[in-house]
C-alpha cells in the first residue's frame, strides 16, 4: 500500500485504479500480497527489476535472490522508503523459492560487445535447466515465471521443460523488440510513442526476428501508405528493420554494457499483468506447438493477463509471414543444438520430464 497526498491534485485521482480515498489521501493498494522472487537481483537488470516492482506496487512480499549476495540491493530499497513491503534477500535458493507464486529471472550471463544472443546458448541454458529443476523442487505451485536472460527463447523453453509447469505459465521477454520498433518510428516521424500503434515483432528474440509493419499506424495513418514516399523511402524502412533487430547491440555500443533498464521495466509489467494488473501491451515469448510451429518458444500475438498467456499466430503480408517462418527455423536449429549438447533430450522424451508438453 502506498499513500499519496492529493490535497492539491484531486483532479488526478481518477487515474489511479484499485484505490480508496480518505481525507484527500489516495491509498494505492498492491496488486497482491503473494511472494515475488527476483532471480539475479544483485545484477543491474535484477536490481532495476526490484525497484520497478516496488515503484509499481506489485506486491507487499518481494524476495531478492542471487548467487552473489543481494543484501546491498535490499538495503538500498529499504532506504528508498518502500516501507510497506517486506523485502528479503538471500543466496539460498530453497529459502528464496519457498512459497513463491511469481518469479522473474535475469540470472544468466549478459551479452558483451561483439556477442550475439546465440553466443550465450550453452552456458545460459544450463542455468535455465537448474532454474527449472529448482522451481519443480521448491515451488511447484508457482503461478507464473518470466524469463529474460538470453537467448531468451531457448532459456525459457528449457526452464519450462524442467519446471513441469504448463505452457501458459512461462513467458519470455520479447516486447523489447516491439518497443524498439515503436520508438524508432516515433523518432522518425516526430510523434509520441503512443501515436505509433501496431508496431510488433514476432518469432525469435534475436537478429532473426520478424519485423511486422503492415498493421502499423502513425498518428492514425497506415505506415504502408507512407513507405515508398519521399517522406519514408523503402530503403530507409528496410534499414530501420535491420537496426531494430540489432537494437541490443546498439545499446552496448552507446552505453558500454547490455540493456538493463528497458528489459527490467517490461518484464515487471509482464508479471504485473498476470497478477491482475493491466494486460501486457506487447508480444511475449510463449510455448508454441500447433502443427505449423512446434515445440518451440517464440513471440506470438499474445494475451498476457491474470489467466496466464494465450496466443494467436500473427498474420501479416506474405513477406512478413515468410520472415516468421525463417525465424522459427532458426530457433529450431538452436533447440536441436541443445539436444546435441545433452542439455535437453530428444523432443519425443519431453513429456516424460514435463507431462504438460
Amino acid at each position: 500500500m502506498q499513500l499519496c497526498d492529493l490535497s492539491d491534485r484531486l483532479d488526478l485521482s481518477d487515474q489511479f485504479k484499485g484505490t480508496t480515498y480518505k481525507n484527500n489521501i489516495i491509498i494505492i493498494m498492491a496488486l497482491t500480497n503473494e511472494k515475488l522472487v527476483i532471480v539475479g537481483a544483485a545484477g543491474m537488470i535484477g536490481s532495476n527489476m526490484v525497484q520497478s516492482a516496488l515503484m509499481l506496487n506489485l506486491t507487499t512480499n518481494i524476495c531478492l535472490y542471487d548467487v552473489f549476495s543481494p543484501e546491498g540491493v535490499a538495503e538500498e530499497m529499504r532506504q528508498s522508503g518502500f516501507c510497506d513491503a517486506n523485502i528479503t534477500a538471500t543466496t539460498d535458493v530453497a529459502e528464496a523459492f519457498k512459497d513463491a507464486k511469481y518469479i522473474i529471472s535475469s540470472g544468466g550471463a549478459p551479452r558483451k560487445a561483439g556477442m550475439t544472443r546465440e553466443d550465450l546458448l550453452a552456458g545460459n541454458c544450463k542455468i535455465a535447466q537448474e532454474l527449472g529443476e529448482n522451481i519443480k523442487k521448491y515451488c511447484p505451485d508457482v503461478k507464473h515465471v518470466v524469463i529474460i536472460f538470453n537467448p531468451a527463447d531457448l532459456t525459457g523453453l528449457v526452464t519450462l521443460l524442467y519446471s513441469g509447469l504448463k505452457p501458459g505459465q512461462v513467458t519470455t521477454l520479447a516486447g523489447l523488440d516491439s518497443t524498439r520498433l515503436q520508438s524508432a518510428l516515433a523518432k522518425k516521424f516526430g510523434v509520441m510513442q503512443n501515436q505509433v500503434t501496431g508496431a510488433h515483432t514476432f518469432g525469435g528474440h534475436g537478429e532473426q526476428m520478424a519485423v511486422f509493419g503492415s498493421a502499423v499506424k502513425i498518428a492514425g495513418k497506415p505506415l504502408t501508405e507512407i513507405i515508398g514516399t519521399p517522406e519514408f523511402p523503402a530503403e530507409e524502412w528496410e534499414q530501420m528493420k535491420v537496426d531494430v533487430t540489432k537494437g541490443g547491440a546498439k545499446i552496448i555500443e552507446l552505453r558500454g554494457r547490455s540493456s538493463f533498464q528497458s528489459p527490467s521495466l517490461l518484464s515487471v509489467q509482464m508479471i504485473a499483468s498476470v497478477m491482475g494488473g493491466e494486460p501486457f501491451r506487447y508480444p511475449a515469448g510463449t510455448y508454441v506447438s500447433n502443427g505449423k510451429y512446434d515445440h518451440i518458444m517464440m513471440a506470438m500475438d499474445t494475451t498476457l493477463d491474470k489467466n496466464g498467456c494465450s496466443y494467436k499466430v500473427p498474420q501479416g503480408t506474405p513477406e512478413e509471414n515468410a520472415k516468421l517462418d525463417a525465424s522459427y527455423e532458426h530457433l529450431c536449429k538452436m533447440r536441436d543444438e541443445l539436444v546435441t549438447l545433452n542439455i535437453v533430450p530428444a523432443i519425443s522424451e519431453w513429456s516424460k520430464i514435463n507431462p504438460n508438453l
